[in-house]
């Protein structure tokens, strides 16, 4: 991609309004060093320096949307307890529109805590919920998406297997997104049962593209993609499964695997330099397409510039995001 072309589509990131559906998390980073072993037991002793807590989840991926210029808004569940407390505050903080959160009263919010010492993580806690959602709450929310979503220029649905995502928010999200003719992402868990048609996007990772077509699970074989049998199978599954105008399989170092109906699979090799951690890379790769559609990208010019961002948070800490700044340089650097 020319840098020119990129930096046009960016600065028309800023006049969208994009919806992210899903399964909204806070997640907590305590930070610390490591200086001695515990004489409890075998494990590291870490002495905190400072917490921090960021949006995760679909939250993240809406974070993502607003560090890229764009605006946008999230539509899930939090608990009625002081982590839901701790990530509504910080989502209305950066910008990040909460109208369609739904607070329910016992339902814990989703936390992945991550103890890093010295740049290295060294353990990661959960505090979860069961995923079940109990109708009447279904029902109002399925309701407060379509509102959401006309008011949005695109939308993300991403799928963490924490129950928001289920077949009657996806039925109301692909119907209410269909009407105003505005494009939609999906970037999948492993949730093989439901039924999905008309998607302009979807963006699994090689785990989750075997999963959601009904193949085996199967590490990466080494060597080219393009020669990966087991992966050009789940790709042709999921294109007739879910019909999108594009597929994108990622694939870490490897970079992206890109079906589509009317070309041949290609690989966008990865423009990561260096890598610190890749958690958080799938939230930025569906947060960049999006936006770029909605801003007037073509499929593959979203492609390419999602490869990009992505290759910027794998060279960062924790989760994290890329500004267009960053996105730009990164577009600069590939064409030079």
């Amino acid at each position: 991609m020319k840098a020119e072309r990129a930096k046009a589509l960016m600065e028309v990131f800023r006049r969208q309004r994009i919806l992210v559906v899903g399964d909204l998390m806070l997640d907590k980073y305590i930070h610390g060093s490591v200086e001695r072993i515990s004489p409890e037991a075998p494990v590291p002793v870490v002495q905190v320096n400072r917490e921090r807590g960021v949006p995760g989840g679909a939250a993240n991926v809406a974070y993502n949307i607003c560090a890229l210029g764009g605006q946008a808004c999230v539509a899930g569940v939090v608990g009625n307890d002081l982590a839901g407390t701790e990530l509504l505050a910080i989502l209305k903080d950066r910008g990040i529109g909460t109208e369609g959160v739904r607070v329910i009263a016992g339902r814990p919010t989703t936390v992945k805590m991550r103890v890093l010492a010295d740049r290295q993580q060294v353990v990661r806690v959960d505090w979860e919920g069961h995923p079940e959602l109990p109708d009447v709450d279904v029902l109002a929310f399925c309701a407060m998406v379509d509102a959401e979503v006309a008011r949005s220029s695109g939308v993300v649905i991403e799928d963490y297997s924490k129950g928001v995502v289920r077949q009657e928010v996806m039925d109301a999200v692909l119907a209410a997104a269909h009407r105003r003719k505005v494009p939609v992402g999906l970037d999948p868990k492993d949730n093989l049962d439901l039924r999905i048609s008309g998607l302009t996007l979807a963006t699994p990772n090689y785990k989750e593209a075997h999963a959601c077509s009904g193949l085996p699970n199967r590490p990466p074989p080494p060597g080219d993609p393009l020669d990966d049998v087991s992966l050009r199978m789940a790709a042709e599954l999921l294109m007739k499964k879910w019909t999108p105008e594009q597929l994108i399989v990622t694939l870490g170092p490897k970079g992206m695997y890109v079906a589509s109906p009317a070309k041949a699979p290609h690989v966008i090799p990865t423009r990561a330099r260096e890598v610190y951690d890749v958690s958080g890379a799938g939230d930025t790769v569906i947060a960049t397409c999006v936006l770029a559609l909605a801003a007037g990208a073509t499929c593959d010019e979203a492609a390419v510039l999602g490869n990009n961002a992505a290759g910027v948070v794998v060279g960062k800490l924790g989760t994290a995001t890329c500004s267009p700044e960053e996105l730009l340089a990164s577009v600069e650097a590939n064409e030079r």
